[in-house]
């Protein structure tokens, strides 16, 4: 890559000339310090938007993973299975983390927990972001529920004419195609459907970030069953899943103005002199042990590491005076856009374990105690005559991270048996209890909504940020992922907005950035 060439000969002339002594390199950077222009923490859905913008408007952009690549191989045997889980499947871990508690050799893999007071939170880990462990799903909330989450600064109009379609040119979202949905792996999915019209509810396919055709052959054996065998959570070994790294990044990457740096766990975010900031990282291996210590100091720095990440950088400093300017808000409204697992108990076939991802959508709108949508979803400890559906509803952001100094971590704080949060278990319950009616099926298990993929909140719209996503206090430091969002995507999956919201932050950022130069 032309430009980071320049600057590596630059940087080893520097390093070769330190000798001469410091008083001659006097208004020269430490050979141990990079400059960069700008630098961006983490590569999800936020981190690769900006990315791929910074990179086509020429400023010469660092991206910081903390993860590896996870480059698809033709021998479909890049991540690891549900069957012979291995270090591949979870971050870090001597076990797995989710369908039990199989030990496994330590190894940064692709999906991490974090733990916490009243909810525990999935995250991906890798280049790519969520995006490598999430089930493809690129789905657009209504303006009328976008509203009850979002505040009026930001024009859901704008996001729909310009934001969210520039999102989909990209990633090329598609239903599922009939020939694929009518075959026995995506029976549950049929299912669904079915049920949903007997109980006069709206049901839908859902626009899906997959490639059909792999799909297909899988299918016809030319391709690793990996989609068809409900292989979702640990990365699909066939190429099905249209994953980050494979457009945004890429393309970001093609322009010769990013580099993208796995394995580098950013530490410490600081303010330097002239408005700047210093991003402290370690440089992992693959077993997570620090190989090297590094320092950027950049102009614009761009927070992509999740609601999590993004928010315990934050909060780290402020607590060490490292950002002082940052307020009380930091850490709050917090929210897990009101996952919640239910699982139904059918007289028939069901095939729960295959079929994925998510295919279909249930939508509950006129729920008369509140909105949420219901997805199906295959997974791998189910027994046959059942399947499990993730809920989503509009939460309100009640929950909190604070930073723990003995930790050098946030401790996250969820009120499970909060008003709100009873009055969406009761949502979900009548939903089930209408769709259970009409089908002779019943639940088969309580609700469980102790676990989220989509947490959201912590440094977000109108509190830590100005509605474009600066943090208040500092100009040239932006928000750019799911940080950002109040507790809540309105009913939908978080990814797509996420990503139109970073495409509409990073559009004026540009524009201010090409009239001034700031």
């Amino acid at each position: 890559m032309r430009k980071f060439k320049r600057r590596q000969f630059l940087q080893a002339t520097l390093a070769a000339t330190a000798t001469i002594g410091a008083s001659n390199l006097r208004g020269f950077a430490s050979p141990s310090e990079e400059h960069i222009e700008a630098v961006v923490i983490g590569s999800g859905f936020g981190g690769s938007v900006a990315s791929l913008r910074l990179a086509q408007a020429g400023i010469e952009t660092v991206v910081l993973e903390r993860g590896r690549r996870w480059e698809i191989t033709d021998a479909g045997d890049t991540f690891s299975t549900y069957e012979k889980p291995d270090g591949r499947s979870t971050w870090l871990s001597p076990t797995t983390i989710i369908f039990g508690e199989t030990p496994i050799d330590v190894y940064t893999g692709v999906l991490d927990i974090k733990v916490g007071d009243g909810v525990n939170v999935l995250r991906g880990a890798g280049v790519g972001g969520s995006s490598l462990v999430y089930n493809g799903v690129t789905y657009q909330p209504t303006k009328e529920l976008f509203y009850r989450v979002f505040p009026r600064s930001i024009n859901y109009e704008e996001l729909d004419r310009v934001y969210y379609p520039r999102v989909r040119s990209i990633l090329k979202p598609s239903p599922i195609p009939d020939d694929i949905l009518q075959s026995p792996f995506y029976l549950t999915s049929r299912i669904v459907l079915e049920q949903a019209a007997k109980a006069n509810l709206k049901a839908r396919k859902l626009d899906m970030n997959i490639d059909w055709d792999i799909v297909r052959q899988e299918i016809a054996g030319t391709k690793v069953a990996s989609a068809i065998d409900g292989q979702v959570y640990y990365g699909i070994n066939s190429g099905a899943k249209q994953s980050l790294d494979r457009n945004y990044l890429s393309m970001a990457e093609a322009t010769g103005f990013v580099e993208i740096r796995p394995l580098h766990v950013v530490i410490d975010i600081e303010e330097a002199n002239r408005g700047r900031f210093r991003v402290s990282c370690n440089q992992i291996d693959e077993q997570g042990i620090v190989v090297d210590k590094k320092t950027i100091v950049c102009k614009y720095l761009f927070l992509a590491a999740g609601s999590i990440g993004t928010t315990e950088l934050l909060l780290r400093a402020k607590n060490n005076g490292k950002l002082r300017r940052l307020n009380n808000q930091v850490g709050q409204l917090w929210g897990t856009n009101g996952d919640t697992i239910g699982t139904v108990l059918t007289s028939m076939q069901t095939n729960p374990t295959k079929g994925g991802p998510a295919a279909t959508v249930i939508e509950d709108f006129d729920n008369p105690i509140g909105p949420l949508v219901v997805e199906q979803l295959p997974l791998p400890i189910l027994p046959e005559g059942v399947y499990t559906s993730l809920g989503m509803a509009i939460t309100k952001p009640e929950g909190s991270l604070t930073y723990n100094a003995s930790t050098k971590t946030a401790d996250l704080v969820w009120p499970r048996n909060s008003a709100n949060n009873e009055k969406i278990r009761a949502a979900y319950l009548d939903f089930y209890s209408r769709l259970n009616e009409a089908n002779g099926t019943s639940l088969a298990e309580e609700l469980n909504d102790n676990t989220t993929a989509h947490p959201l909140g912590g440094a977000t719209i109108g509190a830590v940020c100005n509605p474009y996503g600066r943090v208040r206090g500092y100009r040239n430091l932006f928000v750019v992922d799911g940080a950002f969002i109040p507790g809540s995507t309105a009913c939908t999956n978080p990814s797509f907005t996420i990503a139109a919201l970073a495409e509409r932050n990073m559009d004026r950022f540009l524009n201010r950035y090409r009239k001034h130069k700031y």
